[in-house]
């Protein structure tokens, strides 16, 4: 997925409203992929409740399992910027299955940016290769949106701590073979969280069962209970009372991940709409012709369009780490993911009584990116982040 270095040193920079060659290489790579082997099985898959762990291993091998990793760990070594890319291409052919591939690398990118090397060099390489997968382990039955009152506790005996806790709403879970688990060693709030990567295999870790969902089927979402799981204290990433501004940063990263998500969602069923528009006749005529749909569809268009300018422009502001990344973040998290529902819910309307068929994909698309409102922070905590950033700076 990286681009040759000869290639990147002498491609012009991009615009802030284009793409050079090695960043339109990296989108229409990903797009391929996502076409050929994602895009033909997704309602099947989403229908049977089906993870295709043999399709993200194929993902892996294109560098797509450690976008934005070290290359010297296994990973492709690539931005934020063409992160979003990447993200926003595959989920043309599954928002499902690109937004588990967004988790993933945001737990992988948490080993990387606050591991040491033996920790990079332990858990990277086969997270990057997508031979294991990661599971990113914040929310909690009791503690959603207030991240701070989480009580999965890891107490200290010697080298090692004993987790006891519940995580729920687990993408992965029961598949995953790393977990990025936010636990209390201390204090109550926020300063008393630590981050602990926990082996999948280690004694003492069960699942609940696959939750029915209304979208989201063709990845298995499950709680996670440590019952006196023994984790070493080497596992720890950081230091102890870190583990909540880890879990802030995971998020900044995670909310243009899941935005570019329902942008690539949103566009696949604008595209089917259009097609629709063109094929479909009534009264005599193509139901294209009829202004108050051109008008829907330029709507539509221009919502995603606005959404995708935010998203590279928040990308851009957390690749260069200017202090306004977070609420630009949030922003573009709240926008894209607003946006893409409501794209894809008119598209649903558009195609009338066939819109509501599982068989032309539609209704999944609605069904997949309504939970992209709620997950990463609700957005209504995305107000909450803006307005505070927004009162912060004129303070």
């Amino acid at each position: 997925m990286a681009a040759p270095t000869a290639a990147r040193s002498e491609a012009p920079p991009a615009s802030p409203f284009s793409l050079n060659e090695d960043q339109l290489a990296i989108r229409d790579t990903a797009r391929e992929f996502a076409a050929e082997r994602i895009a033909p099985h997704a309602v099947q898959w989403d229908q049977d409740k089906h993870f295709p762990v043999d399709v993200l291993r194929e993902a892996g091998e294109l560098g797509i399992g450690g976008v934005y990793i070290d290359e010297r760990f296994g990973g492709s070594g690539l931005s934020r910027f063409d992160s979003a890319l990447i993200f926003e291409a595959l989920a043309t052919g599954c928002p499902t299955i690109a937004a588990y591939i967004s988790i993933h690398n945001m737990v992988a990118w948490m080993i990387d940016a606050y591991g040491d090397d033996e920790q990079r060099q332990r858990w990277l390489p086969s997270l990057c290769s997508m031979e294991r997968l990661g599971s990113y382990c914040l929310t909690e039955p009791e503690a959603g949106s207030d991240a701070g009152a989480l009580q999965t506790r890891a107490v200290r005996d010697g080298d090692h701590y004993i987790v006891n806790g519940v995580k729920q709403f687990i993408s992965g879970a029961g598949s995953s073979g790393v977990y990025v688990v936010m636990v209390r060693t201390g204090q109550s709030g926020a300063k008393g969280i630590s981050t602990l990567v926990i082996d999948g295999e280690s004694e003492g870790i069960s699942f609940g069962p696959d939750e029915h969902k209304m979208g989201w089927n063709a990845q298995p979402t499950r709680q996670v209970v440590f019952s006196d799981v023994r984790v070493p204290v080497a596992d720890r990433l950081g230091e102890e009372g870190i583990g909540f501004k880890i879990a802030m940063a995971g998020l900044d990263g995670g909310r243009l991940s899941i935005g570019a998500c329902s942008l690539g969602g949103a566009q696949t069923a604008l595209d089917k709409s259009l097609g629709y528009v063109r094929e479909r006749t009534a009264f005599g005529v193509h139901i294209g012709e009829f202004q108050a749909l051109q008008f829907k569809l330029a709507d539509m268009a221009t919502e995603l369009e606005a959404a995708r300018m935010l998203l590279w422009r928040a990308a851009s502001a957390l690749d260069a780490k200017t202090p306004e990344a977070t609420r630009l973040c949030a922003m573009a998290k709240r926008m894209a993911t607003d946006n893409g529902f409501a794209v894809a819910n008119e598209a649903l309307q558009i195609h009338g009584g066939y819109g509501y068929l599982a068989e032309y994909g539609l209704e999944k698309i609605v069904r997949d990116l309504r939970v992209h409102q709620i997950l990463e922070g609700t957005n209504e905590i995305m107000r909450l982040i803006i307005s505070r950033g927004l009162l912060e700076q004129q303070s």
